[in-house]
């Protein structure tokens, strides 16, 4: 089984760059919001950095910091609350993170910040402080965050749905999803290439869940490989997905994670280099075991 992407990638992030082809990262979701679908948001900046140190010491090689829930049945926050949800973590996070220690010598350390949000409002406030990466759900309409990251250099991830976040897309209808997907693609490096963001800074999302149906989760997930012809890395957010509970039958979110174990091979053998996880432990020693399984 193949481990990441095939071709050699460099992933550029403010002073350090990661190389692939490796053993896929690991991306740990903190969520500092009290409505989070999976259910393990909180308000409480200290239970979040304690959350984000035990991913890290579990193997996270990235912590993704959100302020606000991607359900589409909770109106957005104010930018202004949005704000200091992520300053009061972001600020606290290099002492919270003292005396921690890597789980093995692969892991990348210290973990790269990520902030998951797509306001430009509100990535204007956050990139500076701290935030290597920037996770846009918000399908990059515009260069505006391109820009921002530009300005700063951090990297960008462009993920694939259409429309405006927080907004259900349940109809979208796809007649070929991955044609779609890889014309989106091709518009949306253009446009940050343009803005001033070097390709090495990007990765790109298909953005399983987003505007799209059951089986055109699956597709994509059986051919995602396709998505390699860009040559930077495919981040999958693959942990507890909408199409995980309908193919098992299970409405609980929580209840999804050997489903999304199954998702992570999935994943890695078709070229994710970056796997987006709530159970780190589980998906550390998935990871590791299919890079070692070869």
């Amino acid at each position: 089984m193949r481990s990441g992407l095939e071709c050699g990638v460099r992933w550029c992030l403010p002073g350090r760059e990661i190389l692939f082809p490796r053993r896929p990262l690991v991306m740990g979701i903190v969520n500092v919001n009290d409505d989070s679908f999976s259910g393990d948001g909180t308000l409480d900046i200290s239970a979040a950095l304690e959350q984000a140190r035990r991913q890290s010491e579990e193997g996270a090689d990235i912590i993704d910091v959100g302020a606000e829930s991607a359900r589409t049945n909770r109106a957005a926050i104010a930018v202004e609350e949005e704000v200091r949800r992520f300053r009061a973590f972001l600020e606290a996070w290099p002492e919270a993170l003292t005396g921690a220690v890597p789980r093995d010598e692969a892991q990348v350390w210290p973990p790269v910040l990520a902030a998951n949000t797509w306001r430009p409002e509100v990535v204007e406030k956050v990139l500076p402080l701290g935030v290597e990466f920037l996770n846009d759900m918000g399908g990059l309409p515009d260069e505006r965050n391109a820009r921002l990251c530009a300005e700063v250099g951090a990297s960008l991830l462009i993920m694939h749905s259409v429309g405006e976040p927080k907004v259900p897309h349940f109809h979208q209808q796809w007649g070929d999803v991955m044609g779609a997907m890889e014309a989106f693609f091709e518009e949306k490096v253009a446009m940050a290439t343009a803005a001033g963001l070097p390709k090495e800074a990007l990765v790109l999302d298909p953005g399983i869940d987003f505007a799209k149906q059951r089986d055109d989760n699956l597709r994509v997930f059986r051919e995602m490989e396709r998505l390699q012809r860009f040559e930077v890395p495919l981040l999958v957010p693959v942990s507890r997905k909408t199409v995980i509970g309908e193919v098992l039958g299970i409405a609980e979110p929580k209840e999804r994670d050997a489903g999304t174990v199954a998702c992570i091979a999935a994943a890695v053998r078709r070229g994710a280099g970056i796997l987006r996880v709530h159970d780190v432990r589980a998906a550390w020693q998935a990871v590791k075991m299919l890079a070692a399984l070869g």
